[in-house]
């Protein structure tokens, strides 16, 4: 990505382009509209959504957005270069940045062979520009667009993706920063830094295809009812994008016997080729320039399908700022843990000389690297492995929520067990024993506080995202909207209901998702 500061970025203009937008598509965008509403539930694009929307605080300026899906080569570095999906010809996509208070409008244009759409990780937007097909909007088809329009409201770092099958798994994903107008942190530079592991187009593997290997199991079972139609990738066909499940193509990617006791045993289910620090293997690292003694905002987002990362600074201790966009109290650790979803920010004083940061693939041993440069010396090799990575790396339950964002106390007036079920071997993932399915809902009425409480029944740990709020943690702890359940664990997270619609709670591994680890709350109307 680039080394910016952040006075540079502030009030910057916003394009983004790639591929070459269809003219029809800039000019004519086709308006995919809503699935049907469910009776009983507030419709995504129904008046409660519209009052929200309203009453959120916006008097910023409208940010103009392109945005171009496509297909593109994408180097890598180190001699490494693959065919792949990606937004523009970058990897990751051109970060967009705007100031709380802004209205975002971003015009999608797909040139993918595929429906998609984007999800916004992390915002507490209007639900029908939520980009979850079949249930906020129908898929974007090949060769149409779509317009997103939206107030931002609150600072932080988030991100966006699709939320269409295994596509996120590709290159399909950039950062989006909100700017707080009233900073209250104190840095010289800022750096953003999104982790990744990587599949498609190494040795013709394909995301799709490592998912119908994993669906095959362990025990060679053949696991049909795979089509999620609440995915609405609008072929009509199976969960893939059409047809019959992809052929087996490339190597065998199902990873066996990656433990790590940070995550309570199993970790991870995909050998992938590589790790990526902002689309750049080990072997030709992006390099960060900075001054002896400057101090470095780092905003860490973990984009992977499969893989939980232990970041460390060489030669650095980090003070943890900020999860998931919203502020802490603050710790100083020499490394911490991300899930897939996951975001940290952090402050660092950046000492005299070049400085790895290193990504370790928890469980999986390789790492993805990062250089930080601020003077003369020789750059480490890419396999380092700094001194700090191998102390207990920071999680979320060590912190607590900064007052100003932590939630009143209130008890609970609903309560929603989600019992996280399945297993590696039938590669049956669900909640509550039930796959994905469009016309679940577990209904909630605006104004309650909610009570999630995650039971995880499996021998894995699940990444577990709510769509469209930011949860408390217990005792305290963090606003959050992607939390780490493991094996064996229960985990309660509360909410206010305040952002009518219909929102998706799923897994954030990839595959987990896409084999029905996935269900909808519903606002009832």
């Amino acid at each position: 990505m680039r080394t910016t500061t952040r006075r540079a970025v502030l009030g910057a203009g916003l394009a983004m382009a790639g591929g070459g937008v269809l003219a029809a598509c800039s000019d004519s965008p086709e308006k995919p509209g809503q699935p049907a509403a469910p009776a009983g539930y507030v419709s995504p694009d129904g008046k409660e959504v519209a009052a929200a929307e309203a009453a959120r605080a916006g008097s910023g300026p409208v940010r103009t957005v392109r945005l171009t899906a496509t297909a593109a080569r994408l180097d890598l570095g180190g001699g490494t270069t693959v065919a792949s999906w990606a937004y523009g010809d970058a990897l990751p996509g051109k970060e967009i940045r705007v100031t709380a208070g802004d209205t975002l409008a971003l015009t999608l244009a797909n040139h993918l062979p595929e429906p998609t759409s984007v999800h916004w990780h992390g915002l507490a937007l209007r639900n029908d520009m939520d980009g979850a097909p079949g249930l906020t909007q129908r898929a974007v088809r090949p060769g149409a667009s779509f317009d997103y329009r939206f107030k931002v409201t609150h600072p932080g770092t988030y991100w966006l993706h699709p939320h269409s099958g295994t596509q996120q798994d590709r290159g399909l994903y950039a950062p989006l920063i909100v700017e707080d107008p009233k900073e209250p942190l104190a840095y010289d530079k800022e750096w953003v830094v999104v982790l990744d592991d990587w599949v498609d187009g190494v040795d013709g593997s394909t995301p799709d295809a490592v998912l119908a290997e994993l669906a095959r199991g362990m025990a060679g079972m053949d696991h049909g009812g795979m089509n999620h139609g609440g995915m609405d990738h609008g072929s009509g066909g199976a969960h893939h994008g059409g047809g019959a499940s992809p052929a087996p193509s490339g190597p065998s990617r199902m990873l066996m016997g990656a433990t790590s006791d940070v995550l309570g045993g199993d970790a991870g289910d995909v050998a992938y080729p590589h790790y990526l620090v902002n689309g750049r293997t080990p072997r030709a690292p992006e390099t960060f320039t900075a001054r002896p003694g400057d101090r470095i905002r780092i905003r860490l987002v973990n984009a992977g399908g499969d893989t939980a990362f232990r970041v460390a600074l060489g030669g650095h201790r980090m003070t943890v700022t900020h999860t998931d966009g919203f502020p802490v109290e603050h710790v100083e650790t020499d490394a911490l843990l991300l899930g897939m979803g996951e975001r940290y920010d952090v402050l660092v004083e950046a000492g005299d000389g070049v400085f790895p940061l290193t990504a370790l693939a928890e469980g999986k041993k390789r790492t993805a690297l990062a250089l930080l440069r601020t003077g003369g010396g020789t750059a480490p090799a890419e396999d380092v492995r700094p001194k700090e990575l191998e102390s207990a790396p920071l999680t979320a339950g060590r912190l607590k929520a900064h007052g100003s964002v932590r939630l009143a106390d209130r008890r609970p007036d609903r309560t929603i067990t989600l019992r996280l079920t399945g297993s590696m071997a039938k590669y049956d993932w669900a909640i509550n024993g039930r796959r994905y399915a469009p016309d679940q809902r577990y209904p909630v009425r605006a104004g309650e506080r909610v009570r999630l409480v995650f039971v995880n029944d499996t021998a894995m740990w699940h990444p577990m995202h709510l769509h469209g709020h930011t949860f408390a943690l217990p005792g305290g702890g963090p606003r959050k909207d992607t939390a780490v359940v493991r094996p064996g664990e229960r985990l309660q997270a509360d909410f206010d209901a305040d952002n009518p619609g219909l929102w998706m709670i799923h897994c954030h591994n990839v595959y987990h998702a896409e084999s029905g680890m996935m269900t909808v709350l519903g606002y009832r109307d």
